[in-house]
Parts: C-alpha cells; sequence; structure tokens
C-alpha cells in the first residue's frame, strides 16, 4: 500500500515538473483567470510624480482572455518601458517584462482603471 501511494505520488509531480520544464515559468505563473473587462486596447500607465505612457494590450491569438501582450510606448515609469506579457492570476493583473519578471500588479478599481503597485512598492494606476 505504502509503495503505491509513494509511486502515485511520485508520478504527480513528475508531471508538476514536465509542466515547469516545458514553460520555463513555474506553474503558477503560467495559470490565468479571466479579466474583469475587455483589456484589448490602448491604455495609459502612469505612477504619480513620476512618468506615464501609453500601452497597447493585445490577446493572444486563440489563448483565454485573461492574458496576452503588450507594447508599451515610451516614457514608462520605471522599467515598464520592458513590458511584454499580461495576465490575471488570483484576481489581480500582472504585468511581465520581456524575461517573463513581473514589473507591476494591480487590481480592478472599477470600469476602465485599474490600481496597484510596482514591483519596488512604488504606486501604480492604469486607465483607458
Amino acid at each position: 500500500m505504502r509503495v503505491a501511494a509513494a509511486l502515485l505520488l511520485l508520478l504527480s509531480l513528475a508531471g508538476c515538473a514536465s509542466e515547469t520544464a516545458v514553460t520555463g515559468a513555474p506553474v503558477s505563473a503560467t495559470r490565468s483567470g479571466a479579466a474583469p473587462e475587455p483589456m484589448a486596447g490602448r491604455w495609459q500607465l502612469g505612477s504619480p510624480g513620476a512618468s506615464q505612457c501609453n500601452i497597447t494590450f493585445g490577446l493572444y491569438s486563440g489563448g483565454s482572455d485573461g492574458e496576452g501582450t503588450l507594447a508599451p510606448e515610451g516614457g514608462c515609469p520605471g522599467n515598464f518601458y520592458t513590458s511584454r506579457k499580461w495576465t490575471f492570476e488570483g484576481g489581480a493583473l500582472v504585468i511581465r517584462d520581456h524575461n517573463g519578471q513581473p514589473l507591476g500588479q494591480l487590481a480592478h478599481a472599477g470600469p476602465g482603471r485599474f490600481d496597484g503597485k510596482m514591483q519596488n512598492g512604488q504606486p501604480l494606476t492604469l486607465n483607458r
């Protein structure tokens, strides 16, 4: 009985490891939820007292409505000029750079608005 349980545990762990190896990202980072509103289109990203820029949100072809691509324009706060991907994880909008590292996390604050923070704790807003 213990051998069967141990074998089952090893097989389930092997499945997790193979998913991580294929995507290059932790399993939790690949799971996304649905966006609370349509994200495709042009948004303005800013940090109070700092710079702001426009970012175009796109959807992955055939993907879910909770993840997509980003095309930032010049003048973005912090390192957001390197942003390339967005996902909804645990109810929050996560913006990632070209290496898949998170740059900031924002919560839906009403139609056409998200509020949150950069990785360094600086406030961040996203508006239509």
